[in-house]
């Protein structure tokens, strides 16, 4: 386990333990409001620290806000340093401190704006606990040692909180949390590079956003340069969205709204989309000026998944790849439309790859679910061979590990070779490598897909997995079997016997 994630484990029970009575979903925002406001104190006390060391040779004023919008660093004034919150408290009057704060930040900071949760002062909080979660939260930069490594680690701890927070939710978690192992297997499979443009239309807290950043780091050696944008309809979940970005120090162009109904980047085509939808909503409304969105059908009413799919198409750039999460249904479904509008998207040679995945992934539903990966054009290109009418299903039921009673995780081998068969069957230079495996993926062309109705369940083209035999033969396999049996079966009677025996002596006759 990684040191940080020690740290992580150990705050969040620190912090649980502060809880008292109060809900999941309540003390959320009061935990990861002031983390936020540690880290945007931590980077700009950071600043004000080498503006002060040299403001006799530069002429900088450490506490002018435009030395701070120049290295994009939030400006924080005096009543909202943490160093001057925590000096207070233990004083009664600390939530109402902590609310004046947050007002000061989001006049002076912009983009924050309506973001920051401002309800500290409310009588139900308890300022007691409310000064003890402050002193465990202000004691993150000390345990790193200080010299700024704190600001990093509380990134972490915040997207540490948020996972934790949606374990603790349940079914309401999945509304802003979609589990890391997901996000990451997108991400993996997409493999997003720099210079790009990422878009998820329902974007919870931001996590697909932060894995993309991730990810670039990681492979690239290098802060991830791509360009950001997200709608969430859902105003709290939307804050959590711009506080999970800041706090990673994400540049992103997030909007407030329904994406069906008022698309906020009307004009927007991206590199890449990567999205987690609600599953089979019933309850929605689609633009229906938006024409161009719906050229493979109009969804039907009683459910929204293929608005979604139709309305991700429609962001694609030419050469543009989308991974989104979906229910098992929508591989099969012939309800209304949507078995109409599935045979024109394959038809137009938009599905790129699709998995099934592993039940118990959620926190908010039991629902099976599937990946469905787009794509806008399947030529040729410098990295990519022509899958023109080829299809890629992957089955990954079988995958993934149980972390609790109710939950599975997938290990990031699994992530591994689920992403690595993907990318060696669209690559170019790596497709001498693939091979259709059974029980795990298959590449089928499209005359393999009208035969089966247009159904995109990967079971449905996937050979099974022979069982291997243990050389051991038939006969010999039967009668090992029935005299098995048969002892079970004679250990079955004595019991019943021995059953009968005590009923009798106690007045019962079976």
């Amino acid at each position: 386990m990684s040191e940080n994630l020690e740290l992580e484990k150990t705050l969040w029970q620190a912090a649980d333990k502060l809880r008292n009575n109060m809900d999941a979903a309540e003390y959320k925002h009061v935990v990861l409001g002031l983390i936020f406001l540690k880290y945007i104190s931590d980077a700009f006390d950071e600043l004000y620290q080498k503006l002060e060391a040299t403001k006799n040779e530069t002429g900088a004023d450490p506490e002018d806000k435009d030395e701070y919008t120049a290295e994009r660093v939030f400006y924080v004034p005096p009543q909202a340093r943490w160093k001057w919150l925590q000096g207070r408290a233990k004083l009664p009057t600390i939530g109402k401190d902590i609310d004046e704060a947050m007002d000061s930040i989001e006049r002076d900071n912009a983009s924050l704006k309506g973001v920051l949760p401002k309800d500290y002062a409310r009588p139900a909080l308890d300022k007691q606990r409310l000064g003890e979660l402050i002193d465990l939260i202000g004691s993150i930069t000390l345990s790193k040692g200080g010299n700024g490594k704190g600001k990093d680690v509380l990134g972490f701890v915040f997207e540490y909180f948020l996972g934790q927070f949606a374990d603790a939710e349940g079914k309401k978690g999945g509304q802003f949390y979609t589990p890391a192992s997901i996000v990451k297997l997108l991400v993996e499979m997409l493999a997003p590079e720099a210079e790009k443009r990422v878009y998820d239309g329902c974007c919870g807290s931001g996590g697909m956003f932060v894995q993309s950043e991730k990810f670039i780091e990681l492979h690239e050696h290098r802060k991830g340069k791509i360009s950001i944008f997200g709608q969430e309809s859902n105003p709290t979940t939307y804050k959590l969205a711009k506080m999970n970005l800041a706090i990673r120090g994400i540049d992103a162009k997030i909007e407030l709204g329904d994406t069906l109904m008022n698309d906020k980047f009307p004009e927007l085509k991206v590199d890449y989309i990567i999205a987690n939808p609600p599953f089979n909503i019933s309850d929605y409304n689609i633009n229906k000026a938006e024409t161009h969105k719906w050229k493979f059908g109009v969804p039907p009413t009683g459910n929204a998944n293929y608005a979604w799919l139709q309305h991700f198409v429609s962001k694609l750039a030419p050469y543009g790849t989308a991974g989104i999460v979906l229910a098992n249904g929508s591989m099969s479904s012939e309800i209304a439309t949507e078995g109409e509008i599935r045979k024109a998207m394959i038809e137009a040679d938009f599905v790129d790859c699709m998995v099934s995945l592993p039940s118990q992934l959620f926190y908010n539903t039991q629902i099976p679910a599937c990946l469905w990966f787009l794509a806008r054009n399947k030529t040729e290109t410098t990295k990519f061979r022509n899958r023109t009418n080829e299809v890629l299903f992957i089955d990954a039921r079988e995958f993934g590990t149980m972390i609790s009673r109710k939950q599975r995780e997938l290990t990031d081998n699994d992530i591994t070779n689920i992403a690595d068969i993907y990318h060696k069957w669209r690559s170019k230079e790596q497709f001498a490598g693939y091979k259709d495996i059974a029980g795990f993926c298959k590449s089928a062309n499209i005359q393999d897909i009208r035969k089966n109705n247009y159904i995109l369940t990967p079971g449905r083209y996937i050979d099974f997995k022979q069982v291997e035999e243990d050389g051991q033969a038939f006969e010999d396999k039967m009668q090992i079997l029935t005299s098995t049996l048969s002892e079970q079966m004679q250990k079955a009677n004595e019991l019943d016997e021995a059953i009968k025996n005590n009923l009798t002596k106690i007045g019962y006759t079976v």
